[in-house]
């Protein structure tokens, strides 16, 4: 074939484009070996540098991951102890504030028992005073109008004080007694 191609150009015969020349082939052939050595000998090595490279860094990456994992596994855990005393904290200070509501409601109902108790006492306190001046001031009246009824029914005046005092204390204690004296 080669000679093929060598005849035809020399009789001046065009070459045929589907059929390749001899030389470019070595050229090519010297070319491809010349790029698959540079390629092996200097870009391999760094794919391969590269590639070791990555693999480690994702392998180291995955590592910290795990540790950052574990880190945030006790974080939480930390967290969900801390939350879990918060709440037992919370529980017992509400019960502590209903303890110290309910014994602030029983020291005020007690206060306010003892205030109604002083109360009573002092309306008592006054009812009384005010019924022994009702009395002294009806005794009081009570003497002068008996004195003047009973100075019209004996017909004498019972103008003097120490006799109508007497008159007055007699009748008031026959009164007391229940039963009327007839003197």
């Amino acid at each position: 074939m080669k000679t093929l191609v060598i005849l035809a150009a020399a009789e001046g015969e065009e070459h045929n484009p589907l059929v390749p020349l001899w030389e470019e082939v070595a050229i090519a052939l010297v070319v491809f070996g010349i790029l698959f050595f540079a390629i092996w000998k200097f870009v391999a090595p760094n794919f391969e540098k590269t590639f070791s490279d990555r693999a480690q860094a994702i392998e180291g990456g995955l590592a910290a991951a795990e540790t950052k994992q574990a880190e945030a596994d006790a974080k939480l855990a930390e967290l969900e102890q801390q939350l879990a005393d918060a709440r037992h904290e919370a529980a017992r200070i509400r019960e502590e504030a209903r303890e110290q509501g309910a014994a602030i409601v029983a020291e005020m109902r007690e206060q306010a028992q003892a205030e109604a108790g002083r109360i009573v006492e002092h309306g008592k306190a006054q009812i009384e005073a005010e019924r022994q001046q009702a009395v002294t001031s009806l005794r009081a009246e009570v003497g002068t109008l008996a004195t003047g009824l009973a100075g019209k029914i004996v017909g004498e005046s019972l103008e003097d004080d120490e006799r109508q005092a007497r008159v007055v204390e007699r009748f008031l204690a026959d009164l007391e007694a229940g039963t009327p004296g007839v003197n």
